[in-house]
């Protein structure tokens, strides 16, 4: 396989999918992208060779696939999920959940390790969005001027180990944090919601911190934490002072715009390594 060949993405909702497009575009890498219908950034479809499938029929993604020279397949991007009601599989698909049984109903990363399993039946290969852009993993350190004091560090601390004892059973990847008491967890909602809410719960006096790491033991081809300009934006509205995310293990979109933001808004980011 060279390392030109033609790379598919199946692509959710962010900047992610467009900027994977570019990274292929300047390593003169074809791209093919499998379109979720009614998630999938319309603007991008109008550039890209692709096929729009319904989440419940994603199978019928696999020959145009094929007919457009994939060998490797990276997702990126935000996919909700959806109910079996609203799901609407197809024959391939319900026999697939079949197949997965309380696997189809449990945590994402569960599921997406069996879906992954799925496409590589297919003789795909799954990569990670790293793979493709190395540069988009987190590193140790601030991103930009700012630095946690003390009781910042203490309440990354405690989100930490929140966040660990709730990726042990596949639930959520962030937590917010203020003068040690959670005010919240990410379940289905998403970052965004998380912080919405929890700026109708914080506490008089230093903001608190959304701390993002990676699940143990998490399938790293798939729903890595991430983390970009709109996270900063969100976070400074909901009142806090600042975001640690786990180096190696959480992906930074657009590294400089992500300090820049931070200094902008007089909050922290910066790269931890939590204890194993």
């Amino acid at each position: 396989m060279t390392a030109k060949s033609t790379l598919g993405i199946i692509a959710g909702s962010g900047d992610l999918p467009a900027r994977l497009v570019a990274a292929c575009r300047k390593a003169g890498r074809g791209v093919y992208l499998v379109a979720i219908e009614g998630q999938t950034d319309d603007q991008l479809l109008a550039e890209v060779d692709h096929v729009t499938v319904r989440l419940g029929a994603a199978s019928h993604a696999f020959e145009p696939l094929r007919a457009a020279g994939v060998e490797e397949l990276v997702m990126a991007g935000r996919i909700e999920r959806p109910s079996l009601a609203a799901l609407r599989p197809d024959m391939k698909t319900a026999k697939f959940l079949a197949k997965l049984g309380r696997r189809a109903f449990g945590g994402d990363d569960g599921l997406l390790r069996a879906v992954i399993e799925g496409i590589e039946e297919e003789g795909f290969r799954v990569i990670g969005v790293d793979d493709v852009m190395g540069e988009v993993l987190a590193h140790e350190g601030p991103y930009g001027k700012g630095m946690p004091d003390d009781d910042a560090r203490a309440d990354i601390e405690r989100g930490v180990a929140v966040a660990k004892a709730l990726g042990a059973v596949d639930v959520g990847q962030s937590v917010v944090v203020q003068q040690g008491i959670v005010l919240g967890v990410e379940a289905v909602e998403g970052t965004e919601a998380l912080l919405r809410r929890c700026a109708e719960l914080r506490r008089a006096g230093a903001g608190g911190v959304l701390v993002k790491i990676k699940k143990p033991g998490q399938e790293r081809r798939a729903d890595l934490p991430t983390i970009g300009v709109q996270t900063v934006q969100d976070a400074a509205a909901a009142g806090l002072r600042g975001i640690a995310v786990e180096a190696g293990g959480t992906l930074v979109i657009d590294a400089a715009a992500v300090g820049d933001a931070a200094d902008q808004a007089g909050l922290f980011v910066v790269g931890i390594v939590p204890p194993s």
